[in-house]
């Protein structure tokens, strides 16, 4: 499909007023997206594992205009409190999809949304919230096109969710999702994120994703700027063919349950992210003391207890320990001995792969 796809002609019918609410999760890649060209379309393709308690939930209630607006009208309640400073990217977001949803300026928006995690603190909250908000206007739209289809509506949800934040895309559907053009993945796209399109073992059907919040509040760079970093970095050619590469890499890994070779795969990714925010000009290194010292604790554990424990990381301090779930009361003892220690006030969050998002 191309951008053309998602413009609608005209609807069918008309909605005075209205609300919906929807819960979208947070995601984990594990081949990591860094770095983007226009209209956020990823430099290199990814892959996630969809959560299930790391989640969004957004209100969207809704009043037509006596006359359209010449801007966006729409107020924001965040934790049920005004957030002034999150309306710029609303804002944002909602000028980069009025091409395809162009009702917009017809009506009065009151957006109400929680997270069940900290903001900010590196569990992809503005994939979550974006991917949540994205539901709800599309919700709204087939309230004006009753005769859309479902498969088009979630694909839409995931086109207008990364027009918001690129890895929004991959929060609106469960279990492994995939984003990004790659040859050797059947209808790839830059677009929208897609379910992961071949036989995955069952080993990771009940995959565990333990967050150990070594950091709460703001990054010292944001993602935005991150991705920005990659336009000029000396090593971003070879990142961007390392991610292909692993991507295709992980396909014989997720057909036969090879463990061993998943967490090969998933921490050199982890890792090679933050070799990038390291290396680009300026520098920046969102890794904290604590999130080296629980690598190390797991690489020790791992080879001593012989389970298939691991980690990754998002573009931040946090922590995501990865295990299956025949080994999921041993490993998750190991986390509460030795790791919950240099967790920020004791914090971290149980979570597993999940269902994908879900209407309320």
């Amino acid at each position: 499909m191309t951008e053309t796809d998602f413009v609608p002609s005209a609807y069918l019918e008309e909605k005075e007023a209205g609300s919906t609410v929807w819960k979208a999760p947070s995601n984990i890649a594990l081949v990591k997206y860094w770095g983007k060209k226009e209209n956020q379309i990823p430099a290199n393709p990814s892959v996630s594992f969809t959560l299930q308690a790391s989640c969004t939930e957004t209100r969207l209630e809704y009043t037509k205009l006596e006359k359209e607006s010449p801007d966006f009208s729409f107020d924001l309640l965040f934790e049920g409190a005004p957030k002034e400073s999150f309306k710029p990217k609303i804002s944002t977001f909602l000028s980069r999809v009025e091409n395809y949803l162009p009702f917009l300026r017809k009506y009065h928006f009151t957006i109400e949304t929680s997270n069940s995690f900290p903001h900010s603190s590196g569990i992809a909250s503005s994939a979550s919230g974006m991917a949540a908000l994205a539901l709800c206007l599309m919700d709204m739209e087939k309230e004006l096109d009753p005769k859309m289809e479902m498969d088009f509506f979630y694909r839409k949800a995931s086109f207008l969710a990364r027009l918001g934040s690129g890895s929004a895309c991959r929060s609106i559907k469960g279990g492994i999702v995939q984003w990004g053009r790659h040859k050797d993945i059947e209808n790839s796209s830059d677009l929208y994120g897609i379910p992961y399109p071949y036989s995955v073992h069952p080993v990771f059907e009940q995959y565990h994703d333990t967050i150990l919040l070594v950091h709460e509040g703001e990054k010292q760079v944001s993602s935005t700027l991150g991705h920005d970093l990659m336009h000029n970095h000396p090593f971003a050619k070879q990142r961007f063919e390392q991610a292909g590469k692993n991507l295709k890499a992980l396909q014989p890994v997720f057909i036969d349950g090879n463990l061993v070779e998943f967490i090969s795969l998933v921490e050199s990714e982890a890792l090679s992210l933050h070799a990038m925010m390291m290396s680009s000009m300026p520098y920046f290194m969102l890794m904290k003391p604590n999130t080296l010292e629980i690598i190390n604790k797991i690489w020790e554990y791992r080879n001593a207890s012989k389970t298939h424990v691991c980690f990754t990381l998002d573009a931040g301090a946090n922590v995501h320990v990865l295990y299956p779930e025949n080994e999921k009361d041993q490993v998750l003892q190991f986390i509460k001995d030795e790791l919950v220690a240099y967790c920020q006030n004791g914090q971290y969050i149980c979570d597993r792969i999940g269902f994908g998002a879900k209407k309320l």
